[in-house]
């Protein structure tokens, strides 16, 4: 059985959109995965206490036939093929970072993973890049991707040519 997913992407070391763009190419290799779309990319404002570059950030709407967790775990590994290095310092710089945002209507909270990702309703860099994939998605039974970015502030988020 298939499963829909939205996959959050984004990073700000290294050349950024060939990174994303080949952590995608190499999502869709994966027998069990197939990208359906893709997003634009955003330049975004970095989150968080560390001075720091901007990201690029971006989304893509997936079909997998893998249960949740082992999903996190292919994405996980393709963190660390491109270079990621999780050291426990929260809202760093990075590589690569890949966040599993919603799995079909799934609502698992555990001590590896949080779905719907929780703040995502409350994140322009994640939902200017949902935006693009589907404007009508009912974040976590709130309101709509595009109802919720109106109550955002997007002005220093740009989209990349």
């Amino acid at each position: 059985m298939s499963v829909r997913a939205f996959i959050g992407l984004g990073g700000n070391l290294g050349d950024t959109r060939d990174i994303l763009g080949a952590a995608i190419a190499r999502l869709d290799e994966h027998p069990d995965i197939t990208v359906l779309a893709r997003s634009r990319f955003y330049r975004t404002p970095p989150w968080g206490p560390v001075p720091q570059p901007d990201f690029v950030n971006a989304a893509i709407a997936v079909d997998t036939s893998l249960p949740p967790h082992d999903l996190l775990d292919v994405l996980l590994a393709t963190e660390r093929a491109f270079g990621r290095v999780r050291d426990g310092e929260r809202w760093g710089p990075r590589t690569l970072d890949l966040d599993l945002l919603v799995y079909g209507d799934a609502r698992i909270h555990d001590e590896r993973l949080a779905v719907p990702h929780p703040r995502m309703a409350e994140r322009a860099f994640v939902l200017l890049p949902l935006a693009d994939l589907d404007a009508d998605f009912v974040v976590d039974g709130q309101r709509t991707v595009s109802l919720l970015l109106e109550t955002l502030d997007t002005r220093a988020c740009t989209v990349l040519p």
